[in-house]
């Protein structure tokens, strides 16, 4: 008689190899599924960080569009009534240069100093979305805010499509006077908005009302003034800006 044995070690190494793909099997979809999402999620997270990253260079390191406008103005007695500029044109007509910023509702006009005459150089801030406006005169180093006056400033589109066609050439027109009174210190740039902040942060700040606003009498003689000539439609304005 012959007595067939088999090692316990080897039958039970059968076992488990028996076992194995299957256990295997089900395990290692599950791990490589886990891998597959984590992948995803580090790509996703990859590609939006790339998409984001890009957009911000592109917006502050690209050359902004500048446009380029000058006007050639005549003072006229009323500007409600504007009359024929070439019928009233002297032998002179002075002369406003300006170059503009057209983005995000936000207009950012730089007026260099006069060639001729007075005026002093300025960065005017239109936020079309705040409704607000940022005069920062370069000669006294001081912020002005004041409701946007949308009688006077076009709106965004209507102001590159002006600057286009000042581009081409001189454009001739007349002279309007607005007249602004320094009210309050601003303490906090805040609540003005991004872009009036990044303009008057570090310099004194000034809320201004316009002077047809202002109810009782108003001492003019003690009062220290300054001109900025500068347009945002068609015509030239002379904003005078007097503090106490």
């Amino acid at each position: 008689m012959v007595k067939i044995a088999f090692n316990s070690a080897l039958a039970q190494k059968a076992l488990v190899s028996e076992k194995d793909p299957e256990t295997g099997s089900v395990y290692g979809s599950e791990s490589s599924t886990g891998r597959c999402l984590l992948t995803l999620l580090g790509l996703a997270f990859i590609l939006s960080g790339l998409i984001v990253g890009g957009a911000c260079v592109y917006r502050y390191f690209t050359p902004k569009k500048l446009y380029h406008g000058s006007m050639q103005f005549t003072k006229l007695d009323s500007a409600d009534v504007p009359m024929d500029v070439e019928a009233r044109e002297p032998y002179y007509l002075p002369r406003i240069d300006e170059d503009v910023d057209i983005r995000d509702d936000v207009a950012i006009v730089n007026v260099p100093a006069p060639r001729f005459g007075e005026g002093d150089p300025a960065y005017i801030l239109h936020d079309f979305k705040r409704k607000m406006t940022a005069y920062l005169d370069l000669t006294l180093r001081t912020c002005f805010v004041i409701p946007l006056n949308t009688s006077v400033v076009l709106p965004p589109q209507d102001l590159m499509d002006l600057f286009m066609q000042l581009m081409s050439g001189s454009y001739k027109s007349y002279l309007v006077h607005e007249d602004l009174v320094v009210t309050e210190r601003v303490d906090d740039l805040g609540p003005l908005g991004y872009y009036i902040y990044n303009l008057c942060e570090g310099k004194a700040t000034y809320k201004m009302q316009r002077r047809s606003e202002i109810i009782g009498i108003q001492k003019r003689s003690v009062e220290e003034c300054f001109k900025i000539h500068h347009f945002e439609n068609k015509f030239v304005t002379e904003t005078r800006i007097c503090r106490a």
